[in-house]
């Protein structure tokens, strides 16, 4: 009878065990489950983060009414000045409430154009807007910027200044007319036209002047440059703008950066090509910006083919307004310095960019995502999301960070950049130069949060060169073919 009893209890604790080790391998499965639909809903709710800037970025609408330039005295001949022509028929637009001024098919000299709120500068296809070379066009000086400092300069190609609900649409072209006999020569670089001894940028009165300014910290309205000085234009620039829209049109031979909103918000660029290979021919640098499209386009650019800024030293500090809710979607980069940077002047910071569907491929590209800073810049770089990206071909790295920009220069100083949440998902690159992956973090900030997810880099010289980071986040990633752990 008791062997009876101890049998029966026996088998009851080892049916009890086994039940408790199933329960226990149900929870760890549910507990595994659970985090692996963890990491999906995270994933899913950045992109829909993404969807959701582009959702709420306001397309200008406008009235159905025309006004060709042509009706105001223009003439498509390439050498007659149209300006008047242009700031007539922008003026008639805009007292209207709006609509449409057309550029017609044809090529029309100008000097620059203002827009104004609720007006479409429209180019028809075979239109060619071509810019004046004679540099007093460009003055009285206006409120602009120069690599991340305001200032009093030359009147942007294309200006509008606090408008709200402006476009440049349409299939026709705006030709800088910038060449080596014409803006570039400033820079000082003798491969863009300057000779020894002609006056260029770097001159004591131009940006040496400009910086100790900025250092300084003297009004805007006090730092004038313009006549007498070689501070180039920028082509397109919104200034505190609200609603603005850029599809369609392309741009060539800028005489500085290409599209530059700064201090705007709800932009949309849509469609666009920029073939410029002038110096510092950025494709397209938001500034102090948020909520910013970028789609469709096409970058074969002199520099960086989309630089994300947020100004330069003591005046990003001064402005304090991040750049930030950026989506990058469907674009082309070709020639350039980077495809996707954030920085150098970048001490406002950025935040909540997003790279996706995007085809990066040049023998002359350098890097494809870039993050370049220093301890005079500071600032911050978080949250950037790279997914769905194809690179035929880059020189030097996929990835690059740099904390150390421009220490050749002297460019070292008491602000200390922060740079942490970065994300590389299903990245495919079928030549990736000398570095799958380069960071140059510092021992006081290491970068941090740096992850790539179904990533193939193939026929780079060196895997990876990382100083002052963290472990990079690895998960199905190869790198020449060996796994990264």
């Amino acid at each position: 009878m008791k062997f009876i009893k101890f049998t029966s209890l026996f088998f009851f604790t080892l049916i009890m065990l086994f039940s408790s080790c199933k329960e226990q391998k149900k929870t760890i499965a549910k507990e595994s489950d659970s985090e692996e639909n963890q990491n999906e809903i995270v994933e899913n709710s950045v992109w829909e983060k993404a969807d959701q800037i582009v959702s709420s970025i306001v397309i200008p609408q406008f009235p159905d009414k025309d006004f060709l330039i042509t009706d105001f005295g223009a003439v498509a001949d390439g050498k007659t000045n149209n300006s008047v022509a242009f700031k007539k028929a922008i003026a008639a637009c805009y007292k209207s409430g709006g609509g449409k001024v057309i550029v017609p098919e044809g090529k029309y000299l100008t000097g620059p154009i203002h827009l104004k709120s609720n007006v479409n500068l429209h180019l028809k296809e075979g239109a060619e807007v071509l810019f004046s070379k004679n540099k007093a066009d460009y003055l009285p000086v206006v409120h602009t910027s120069y690599e991340g400092v305001e200032l009093m300069n030359y009147s942007p190609l294309i200006y509008a200044y606090q408008q709200k609900n402006i476009a440049i649409t349409g299939k026709g072209t705006f030709n800088g007319q910038a060449s080596n006999e014409n803006w570039w020569p400033w820079c000082g670089a003798e491969r863009y036209g300057h000779k020894e001894g002609m006056a260029q940028q770097k001159d004591e009165a131009n940006l040496p002047a400009l910086r100790k300014m900025n250092e300084a910290g003297v009004p805007v309205n006090e730092r004038v440059f313009g006549e007498g000085h070689q501070l180039r234009p920028l082509f397109l620039e919104p200034f505190e703008c609200e609603n603005v829209l850029i599809s369609g049109v392309t741009f060539t031979n800028a005489p500085f950066w290409v599209i530059h909103p700064i201090k705007s918000n709800s932009v949309t660029v849509d469609g666009v090509t920029v073939n410029s290979h002038g110096p510092n021919n950025d494709g397209c640098d938001p500034e102090y910006s948020k909520n910013v499209r970028i789609a469709n386009c096409l970058f074969n650019t002199g520099d960086d083919c989309i630089a994300i800024k947020s100004g330069r030293n003591e005046d990003g500090r001064r402005v304090a307004i991040p750049s930030e809710n950026i989506v990058i979607e469907n674009c082309v980069m070709k020639d350039g310095h980077g495809g996707v940077v954030m920085g150098s002047e970048i001490s406002a910071g950025v935040r909540n960019v997003f790279v996706r569907d995007c085809k990066m491929d040049s023998p002359n590209l350098d890097r494809a995502i870039r993050i370049k800073t220093n301890t005079l810049r500071g600032g911050f770089v978080e949250d950037i999301y790279v997914k769905d990206l194809w690179v035929g071909s880059v020189k030097e790295a996929v990835l690059k960070i740099n904390t150390h920009y421009g220490i050749y220069d002297n460019q070292e100083g008491e602000f200390m950049p922060s740079i942490k949440n970065i994300y590389l998902e299903n990245v495919t690159v079928k030549n990736g130069g000398k570095y799958g992956i380069l960071i140059t973090g510092r021992e006081e900030s290491p970068v941090k949060n740096v992850n790539f997810t179904n990533v193939v880099i193939n026929d780079v010289k060196e895997i990876q060169s990382v100083e002052h980071a963290e472990k990079i986040n690895f998960k199905n990633t190869k790198i020449n073919n060996q796994e990264m752990k």
